[in-house]
């Protein structure tokens, strides 16, 4: 059996200033139970109601469309694990991070979409979500209308950021940061 040092753990948590990190597979109460404890834990060090939503709202999108994906996929389940970690920045901003594994060619259109994403000023994302909101939606779409990049996008205080990382069998992992 090999021993985890928890206390090296601990420390390279201390270093990044995790304040929550999550590695496994989601479920809806999950979600709900993660953010919850999330929210709670920023009011209580007095951040800002706006930016206590901010953080919430990018946590949930994220966690959800990790959820879909996999259910969408039909994913098995040793692909169904993902890792979502909160963050402080050294400048005093909150860092969500999440990343999972998903087939490449679904990670490179991501990827397209979050750069195109990332070009954008706060204007022009503000006319892409309204044009967003006015788009049809298929009668069976399982998904969101596609606003929640839009939304994460808006909400981050820099340009969103991901990265694709290629592995075998046609698969990749996928992990975006959004500053808030």
């Amino acid at each position: 059996m090999t021993t985890l040092d928890i206390l090296g753990l601990r420390d390279t948590f201390e270093q990044h200033r995790i304040l929550m990190c999550f590695n496994g597979p989601f479920s809806a109460s999950l979600i709900e139970e993660i953010g919850m404890a999330l929210r709670r834990h920023l009011e209580s060090v007095s951040v800002s109601p706006g930016s206590v939503m901010d953080v919430f709202a990018v946590y949930i999108e994220l966690t959800q469309n990790i959820r879909h994906y996999a259910r969408e996929k039909s994913l098995p389940d040793e692909l169904t694990r993902a890792t979502v970690v909160i963050s402080l920045t050294a400048d005093g901003r909150y860092l969500v991070s999440a990343g999972n594994k998903l087939f490449a060619a679904d990670g490179e259109q991501l990827l397209a979409r979050i750069e195109a994403l990332a070009a954008l000023d706060k204007a022009a994302l503000k006319a892409a979500y309204k044009e967003q909101l006015r788009q049809p939606r298929a009668p069976d779409a399982t998904t969101g209308a596609g606003l929640g990049l839009i939304d994460m996008a808006r909400r981050a205080s820099e340009p969103l950021s991901a990265r694709l990382q290629h592995l075998e069998n046609g698969m990749a992992f996928f992990s975006l940061e959004v500053v808030i």
